[in-house]
């Protein structure tokens, strides 16, 4: 009898076949979505044991883009709504993330990536942001990049963009600034203005929307749902999304 562990493995690598590197996505965007939800569905000892098997899934993820030659991953973690929480929920995933992190630093698994944060890191615990400061000093070389974003909304970003430039602009007249204004100079404001647009969003749980991820940098990007929860999300789902991105069309507004 064949067992349901090699059907699977041979269908994973015909769908890994059947993707051109030329076609694939430059730059990837993931919301994590479903770990609670899923936790309840499994009848879980608790969120944190969902977390932590949905830290795994992110390590198998980074991988994958970096076996498939993709250049770029940003992963929203957290949004800046999550930290409204309440902090007895909040605390079990700040402990799993700052294991996460305390992992990326010295694991081989992120040689190839440059590791950056955007968000307001700043509201986080202090033990925290110091595990993300030193992983970031310690990952910032890599011909490719991952961004995390933590405590991030796509509003936020988008304000503080605007600030930035009146700001920096401050002694010009006001309306010779705003005649001035213009995309690109806002694009210069962003948290990362060098990382290129997201080709590609995947969002896990089924919810089909954005949440404010990345408003400005997501645009033109095409979008793919995945029914399943993150913890359960598996390469051939991973695939699954970039065949559908393969055989799109993409328009760019035009």
């Amino acid at each position: 009898m064949v067992s349901p562990r090699f059907i699977y493995s041979l269908y994973e690598s015909r769908l890994q076949k059947g993707l051109s590197k030329d076609d694939l996505p430059n730059h990837i965007g993931l919301i994590h979505d479903g770990h609670r939800r899923y936790a309840r569905r499994e009848n879980l000892l608790s969120y944190e044991v969902s977390y932590k098997i949905g830290m795994v899934r992110f390590k198998e993820c980074i991988s994958w883009c970096d076996e498939l030659e993709i250049d770029y991953l940003t992963s929203w973690l957290l949004s800046r709504e999550n930290l409204l929480r309440p902090k007895e929920e909040l605390e079990p995933y700040f402990v799993v993330l700052n294991k996460l992190f305390e992992e990326l630093i010295i694991d081989d698994l992120v040689d190839n990536f440059k590791i950056k944060f955007i968000g307001s890191t700043d509201l986080l615990p202090s033990y925290l942001k110091e595990t993300i400061s030193t992983l970031e000093e310690v990952r910032a070389g890599g011909e490719k990049t991952l961004t995390i974003a933590l405590g991030y909304g796509g509003r936020q970003e988008i304000l503080d963009a605007i600030k930035s430039l009146v700001n920096e602009n401050k002694e010009k007249d006001l309306e010779e600034l705003v005649e001035e204004i213009n995309d690109e100079q806002i694009r210069e404001h962003l948290y990362l203005p060098d990382v290129p647009d997201i080709d590609l969003v995947i969002r896990t749980s089924g919810e089909s929307r954005l949440s404010g991820f990345l408003l400005w940098q997501s645009a033109y990007s095409e979008f793919v749902f995945q029914d399943v929860y993150w913890p359960e999300f598996r390469k051939i789902d991973f695939l699954r999304c970039l065949r559908e991105y393969v055989q799109r069309e993409r328009r760019f507004g035009k």
